[in-house]
């Protein structure tokens, strides 16, 4: 590169000349030794399924002697120094040539240990298993990413990251010097800039180009990641810097101290006016998304909704607010508010407005309002501090009276204060009845949904109700965490198990892309299995089928997690989608399968989910199609969970 010093080009010349030079030997030396070969006492053609055969696996594998030993110490050694210097246990990743040398120095000068790597089968799966251990260990993990193709497969996993404020940092190999880079893929495999494939939905991004650059990207970049709002950091790491050794002249370079950035709290006086408005409010509502970055969160939003006796809607981006408490409410808790003050929203636009997709308009649909004309929004979110132009998770735009661009977490002791003091004695009595009426309508609600749950109890396929509580049912005296619910269930397990800690429930993906749960929730589970607690999800199939691989990787690294099967064999939110535009156009709406219409069925074949998980090392079980089977099959499963192995269930499922 020609930004680099001399001597490190040098360097770097030096050791490519010493590998072209040894490689042009070896092959001139078997030329000279080898006699020509007639047709007739050629060896048989050997089927390519073979093992290669010592020559061939000596030839692939060792050092040839002609090859001169590297001088000096490795610059990915020192680069191993850098990252574990903030501590980061584990390395999920996809290996590649493109980062050889970094991979070399973490087993054997660093030990593959913090961090140890777990071996992946796609770079989806990694950066989402990264996204899962997040959510519970409050820590991100690195990944390793293979130049332009290996972030081209990550990218999913990245958006989902960004969209859900999740830190990890992601390292992509490259080759940036195309005047010593090796031909053919090395080639196809690089960029001048292979971070602008993640730009849009990353906080920052660098490609450092000296060791001690390095050092202080890494550590900026962990420390921009876990600042509030958390988000995906990118940096790309060239092949020729990792292998070039450390210069033995001059200052060599050191790791920077880590040292965490404060999170942004809310404006003092927006704090009290916020505070004001909520304590003469006659029916302040609280909406929550991933206002609780933390168990503490989760305290504070309780001390703040019990002295207002506000009814507190948990949107589920995470666990902020136990669902036991006679406070949590449905979304139509907002219709009668005088005050709504929403946390980390992603879309406060929809909390006090419907859209209605009835077919008019061009497919645009209709708008309506939720709430009274002269309803006080508040709002603290720090996402308005990082976001972007292009992509759209921002959503709609929505006019707020209080805007704060704050952390959530870290305003609400301040708010919970200013509450205090700014409610009169000649209010408490009105606001205790308040809590009053909330109680009777926690009650009526609970048992409106208990009884919509016993609907078609005993259905084969089974029921996603009786699917949840059976599930819940066997783990109930467990420690147990809800590590991913993808496919649709109805959100049972949020309206009806009883969720009070953090760990209770991690989330969605962020983003809504497919094939999330199945990393993500091994992940997740790898981070519990740290702290000795019961991981279980809700997998549907379709998630699964994106990327099946990462099965295998729970299997090698011994990562417990009960995954239930939801396999409702098809695509069921398409089905849905189709249909109601063939309804709008007064057309036939099942055109192809029992299940849906063409392009939405997952039948016909049907996948055995269950024995492509035992291919991959998992136990596994089913088809399990009647209700009854259920619950004896969760006990065999829950059992070999807890001996520390992962288990599946396939069970067949309703639609919804």
């Amino acid at each position: 590169m020609e930004h680099k010093k001399s001597n490190e080009n040098a360097g770097r010349r030096q050791f490519l000349t010493g590998v072209i030079a040894a490689g042009a030997a070896t092959a001139a030396s078997s030329v000279g030794t080898i006699a020509p070969v007639s047709a007739a006492d050629a060896p048989a053609r050997v089927p390519s399924a073979l093992p290669p055969s010592a020559k061939v696996a000596a030839a692939e594998t060792s050092t040839p002697r002609e090859l001169a030993r590297v001088k000096g110490i490795p610059g990915s050694d020192f680069m191993v120094d850098v990252i574990k210097s903030l501590d980061i246990k584990y390395l999920p990743s996809n290996c590649a040539s493109s980062f050889r040398a970094l991979h070399e120095s973490l087993i054997n000068y660093g030990g593959n240990t913090k961090p140890e790597f777990l071996t992946c089968m796609h770079e989806e799966s990694a950066v989402a298993m990264a996204h899962g251990y997040f959510k519970i260990a409050g820590k991100p993990l690195l990944t390793l990413c293979h130049g332009t193709v290996g972030l081209q497969h990550a990218t999913m996993a990245v958006y989902n990251a960004w969209c859900d404020r999740v830190p990890v940092i992601v390292v992509g190999g490259n080759d940036l010097d195309a005047a010593y880079r090796p031909p053919g893929v090395p080639t196809f495999h690089s960029a001048q800039d292979i971070n602008a494939i993640v730009r849009d939905y990353t906080k920052w991004d660098d490609t450092p180009v000296s060791l001690q650059h390095f050092s202080q990207s890494f550590v900026r970049a962990y420390k921009i990641a876990m600042t509030p709002p958390y988000g995906p950091v990118a940096i790309s790491l060239d092949a020729g810097l990792q292998q070039e050794p450390m210069k033995d002249h001059g200052a060599k370079p050191y790791v920077p101290r880590y040292v965490p950035t404060a999170p942004p709290q809310g404006d003092t006086g927006a704090v009290k006016e916020a505070a004001r408005l909520l304590a003469q409010a006659q029916n302040p509502v609280i909406v929550v998304d991933r206002a609780a970055r933390t168990a503490a969160g989760v305290g504070l939003l309780v001390q703040l909704a019990e002295l207002l006796q506000a009814k507190v809607i948990d949107q589920g981006g995470r666990m902020n607010f136990p669902k036991t408490h006679y406070l949590s409410s449905p979304p139509t808790a907002v219709n009668g508010a005088d005050v709504i003050i929403g946390m980390e929203l992603s879309d406060f636009w929809a909390v006090v407005n419907s859209f209605t997709d009835n077919g008019e308009h061009g497919g645009i649909g209709t708008n309506g309002t939720r709430i009274k004309p002269d309803t006080k929004l508040i709002s603290i979110s720090s996402v308005e501090l990082n976001t972007k132009a292009n992509y759209q998770d921002f959503q709609r735009y929505q006019v707020v009276d209080v805007p704060m661009a704050a952390d959530a977490e870290a305003t609400l002791p301040a708010l919970i204060e200013a509450v205090k003091s700014a409610i009169p004695n000649e209010r408490k009595a009105a606001i205790a009845a308040r809590g009053e009426a909330a109680r009777k309508t926690y009650a009526e609600n609970k048992a409106r949904t208990r009884q919509a749950a016993a609907l078609a109890w005993d259905a084969s396929p089974i029921s996603t109700a009786r699917l949840v509580m059976e599930t819940y049912g066997q783990i109930k005296d467990l420690d147990w965490s809800l590590v991913a619910s993808e496919g649709n269930v109805s959100n049972w397990p949020v309206r009806l198990w009883p969720m009070e800690k953090y760990h209770h429930w991690l989330g969605r993906s962020g983003g809504y892309g497919v094939g999330y749960g199945a990393p993500a929730s091994i992940g997740a589970a790898l981070a519990n299995r740290d702290l000795g607690r019961f991981s279980v999800s809700i997998q549907s199939d379709g998630d699964l089928m994106y990327a099946p691989g990462v099965l295998w990787t729970a299997a090698k690294h011994k990562i417990p997690l009960l995954a239930v099967m939801h396999n409702n064999r098809g695509y069921h939110q398409e089905v849905m989608h189709v249909q109601r535009l063939a309804n709008f156009r007064n057309r036939p709406v099942n055109l192809g399968g029992d299940m849906g219409p063409v392009g939405t069925s997952i039948e016909r074949p049907d996948i055995e989910y269950h024995k492509l998980a035992e291919s991959m090392g998992w136990w596994a079980k089913g088809p399990i199609k009647d209700p009854a089977q259920l619950g004896p099959a969760l006990k065999e499963a829950i059992a070999v969970v807890q001996s520390g192995q992962p288990a599946l269930l396939n069970v067949w499922t309703q639609p919804r």
